[in-house]
C-alpha cells in the first residue's frame, strides 16, 4: 500500500444468524485468504467467550488454522485475555505456532477477561487470574519467550527463545502506561473505545521508554468501519453492528442479525440516542469509496497511528470481504496520491 501506513484486519469470525460457528470459521480463512491477496500487514483474532456470535474463543487454534490457509501475512491474537490463562501456556501455545510459521506470529494481550464473571470463573475455576496481576503477567510471559537462563528451572517447549512478538491491548490509559513503561507496541481498541483514543495515545507517546522490543513508539489502533458501493447500502449493512452493540449492551449478545431499513424504532425501544457522542460505534467509518476515504483520512489525521485494524461486522460474507477489497483500493489509491 506504497507510503501508506499500513492497514490490517480484526476478525471477530462473526456467527450470523441462521448460521453456525462452523461456517463462521469458513468464513474466516476464507476473508484471511482474501486479506493477503490484497495486502493487508496482519490478520488478527480476538478471544470471547459465552458470546454465540464470535466463533474466535479457542483463539490460539483458529490462529494456526488461518497461518496454514496463508503463506505470508502475519496472523496473531488481538488479543489473548491473559488473566484467562497461566502465562506458561500462552507461551508454550504461541511458541508452538512460531514453530510451525517462523516470522508471521503475533501476540497481542489484554487484561480484560473477554466475557462475563461468571463465564471467567468457569474458564479459570477460581478469579485468582486477577486482573491486577496482569503486569506481572505479561513480564513472566516474555520471560517464557526469551531465551531460557542456564538455571531455570521452568522453560517454555516450543517458546524460549522463540521472540514472539508481545503487544499491549487496552481500551483505557492503563494499557497505554504499560506498554510505554515495557518499550512494547500498544494496540488501543478505539474501535469500541474512541472516547479515550487520544488521551491513550498521546500518553503511551510520551511514556514511551525503548527496550530490548522495540526503539520508538508503535500504535496501532482499531477502526470499525463497513464500505460498500453506495453510502446507502454501507449504512444499511452497518445496521448488523448497531444492532449487535445494542443486544450487549442490554447484557443478551446473540448472533450477528440481519440489517433492516431503519434503525430508528430499534434506537428508541433501547432508549439510546444514536446521534450522541462517544458511543461505540461513534468513530465508524461507514459509506462508499469516497467517504470512507474521507473518514480513514480523517481518522489517520487525528490520531496518527503507525497502523490502523479494521474490524468489519457485515451480515454477508461476500459482501464483507467487499467491504475489504474497497478498503485495499482506497488505501492503495491514497497511497499513490
Amino acid at each position: 500500500m506504497g507510503a501508506m501506513i499500513p492497514l490490517s484486519v480484526l476478525d471477530l469470525a462473526p456467527v450470523v444468524e441462521g448460521s453456525n460457528p462452523r461456517e463462521a470459521l469458513r468464513n474466516t480463512l476464507d476473508l484471511a485468504r482474501h486479506a493477503e491477496r490484497l495486502g493487508f500487514n496482519r490478520y488478527w483474532l480476538a478471544e470471547h467467550h459465552n458470546f454465540p456470535g464470535i466463533a474466535s474463543a479457542a483463539t490460539a487454534v483458529v490462529i494456526g488454522q488461518v497461518a496454514q490457509a496463508t503463506s505470508t501475512i502475519r496472523v496473531g491474537a488481538g488479543g489473548i485475555m491473559l488473566p484467562n490463562h497461566a502465562p506458561l501456556v500462552i507461551a508454550e501455545q504461541f511458541g508452538t505456532l512460531e514453530a510451525f510459521f517462523p516470522g508471521r506470529i503475533d501476540l497481542g494481550v489484554g487484561r480484560a477477561p473477554g466475557t462475563d464473571q461468571l463465564t471467567a470463573r468457569a474458564l479459570r475455576r477460581t478469579l485468582a487470574g486477577d486482573v491486577d496481576r496482569f503486569p506481572q503477567d505479561v513480564m513472566e510471559l516474555i520471560g517464557y519467550l526469551a531465551p531460557a537462563a542456564p538455571d531455570q528451572r521452568v522453560a517454555a517447549h516450543p517458546g524460549e527463545g522463540s521472540g514472539v512478538p508481545v503487544w499491549i491491548l487496552g481500551s483505557s490509559l492503563f494499557g497505554a502506561q504499560l506498554a510505554a513503561v515495557l518499550g512494547l507496541p500498544y494496540a488501543f481498541a478505539s474501535h469500541f473505545a474512541p472516547a479515550q483514543a487520544a488521551e491513550a495515545a498521546e500518553l503511551y507517546r510520551a511514556r514511551f521508554e525503548p527496550s530490548a522490543h522495540l526503539d520508538r513508539p508503535y500504535l496501532m489502533l482499531g477502526l470499525n468501519l463497513v464500505a460498500a458501493e453506495t453510502d446507502a447500502q454501507a449504512n444499511r449493512l452497518f445496521t448488523s453492528a448497531q444492532q449487535s452493540f445494542l443486544k450487549l449492551r442490554t447484557g443478551s449478545p446473540g448472533r450477528l442479525p440481519p440489517p433492516v431499513d431503519d434503525m430508528a424504532p430499534i434506537f428508541r425501544a433501547a432508549g439510546i440516542d444514536p446521534a450522541s457522542p462517544g458511543g461505540p460505534l461513534s468513530a465508524a467509518v461507514v459509506g462508499g469509496p469516497q467517504k470512507v476515504r474521507e473518514g480513514l483520512a480523517a481518522f489517520i489525521e487525528r490520531y496518527r497511528p503507525d497502523e490502523v485494524i479494521v474490524t468489519t461486522q457485515i451480515f454477508g460474507h461476500a459482501l464483507r470481504v467487499r467491504s475489504y477489497e474497497i478498503l485495499a483500493e482506497v488505501g492503495a489509491a491514497m497511497a499513490a496520491a
